[in-house]
């Protein structure tokens, strides 16, 4: 299953046609985006294999300045990719979904290529694919905040930065062999 009402919170165990699907959508982006894309990567919880994620494919695009991105725009919505705008400071936002039904199946993030958004996105997930330990105690977070906020995903959201934050100090100093 891919794809989540807008504003909902709901996990569900990981699924291999996630990984599938991602690909899929990477060569899409590749194919649209030629060399602008420096590097696209699978990320978020649907990228780490033994926890339970929002059944919503989390890209990131890498550029080395995002207004490469802008003339894009018009040709990637012709693909069911849609502008969302500046979603948080240093990130553009694309989402993909049945909109007539306000549901998201992708959310497309395009950030300056090795900058911290880049480097956050990219040493989380490997930190928590590598440390199933980690992995778990996210897991654990993500499930109780799921019971509590199931219809407010700004909640959930919030309630997991915490340790978002810990795990990205923990990752940082993992990724540079300290």
């Amino acid at each position: 299953m891919i794809g989540l009402k807008r504003g909902f919170v709901e996990l569900t165990s990981h699924q291999e046609e996630w990984d599938k699907n991602a690909k899929n959508i990477i060569q899409v982006l590749k194919k649209i985006l030629g060399n602008t894309a420096v590097d696209i990567q699978h990320i978020g919880s649907t990228a780490i294999s033994f926890i339970y994620a929002k059944p919503i494919i989390d890209i990131v695009v890498g550029v080395y300045d995002q207004n490469d991105i802008l003339p894009y725009i018009e040709l990637l919505k012709q693909h069911n990719i849609i502008f969302r705008g500046e979603d948080v400071e240093g990130q553009l936002l694309f989402i993909m979904g049945n909109f007539e039904k306000d549901t998201r199946t992708h959310h497309i993030h395009v950030v300056k290529w090795n900058g911290t958004e880049w480097n956050n996105y990219i040493n989380f997930r490997d930190y928590l694919n590598s440390h199933p330990e980690k992995a778990m105690l996210y897991d654990t977070c993500k499930k109780k905040l799921a019971s509590q906020f199931s219809d407010n995903r700004k909640s959930y959201t919030a309630g997991k930065q915490e340790l978002i934050e810990r795990l990205l100090k923990e990752a940082y100093i993992w990724k540079a062999g300290l």
